[in-house]
């Protein structure tokens, strides 16, 4: 496996093979890093952290096929850090105007009205739901990698998500499909959430 192979590569030095595990998703990385720090600047200066982070930390990392999820725990962590350093880390639940972020020129999810009515949605669950939504939903990770980002049990993971998203359809009063998790439906008003115009 390709993956596997440049992982090898980059534990014997190898700052191109690295680089080139890194650029294969660096639009998931970006969009990633911008849903914590709400602005291009500070997502940039948060990958940057990253890289530097994954050339130390590499060795540790003990399956290749891995690499994504540990690299995008990492980012989670570096972007929290530095958060805290600017003093302004506020849990989700408190930061109401990050769900205002989207509407910014640089933002990766202002393609569509939806998106947005979506984000406005979002600010209305606490923080934790708020996270492991997104985290689900808008970057399409897996539940196991939302629970080693986040720091939870599994179990605690799947939770969040299942309260969250029946606070989502309450609030909407309309049914999710099942067949197409990124999507809900508002019968009366046709509100779409449709996770294809953002898929990293």
């Amino acid at each position: 496996m390709k993956i596997s192979r440049l992982v090898k590569q980059a534990k014997k030095g190898n700052k191109e093979a690295l680089l080139e595990l890194i650029l294969a998703d660096q639009d998931a990385y970006y969009r990633l890093a911008y849903t914590y720090m709400g602005n291009e600047h500070d997502a940039m200066d948060a990958m940057e952290d990253m890289i530097v982070t994954l050339y130390e930390k590499i060795d540790q990392l003990h399956k290749g096929e891995a690499f994504y999820s540990w690299s995008k725990t990492i980012l989670v962590n570096r972007c929290k850090t530095l958060l805290r350093k600017k003093e302004r880390y506020l849990s989700l639940e408190e930061d109401e105007d990050s769900a205002y972020s989207v509407f910014t020129d640089d933002s990766p999810y202002r393609d569509t009205e939806s998106e947005l009515d979506m984000q406005v949605l979002l600010s209305h669950l606490d923080g934790p739901q708020r996270e492991a939504i997104e985290l689900r939903y808008v970057h399409d990770l897996a539940y196991q990698t939302i629970a080693d980002m986040t720091g939870v049990p599994l179990g605690t993971t799947k939770s969040r998500i299942s309260v969250g998203m029946k606070k989502l359809k309450l609030m909407i009063g309309g049914e999710r499909d099942d067949n197409n998790r990124g999507t809900i439906r508002k019968t009366q008003t046709d509100l779409t959430y449709d996770k294809g115009s953002v898929r990293t």
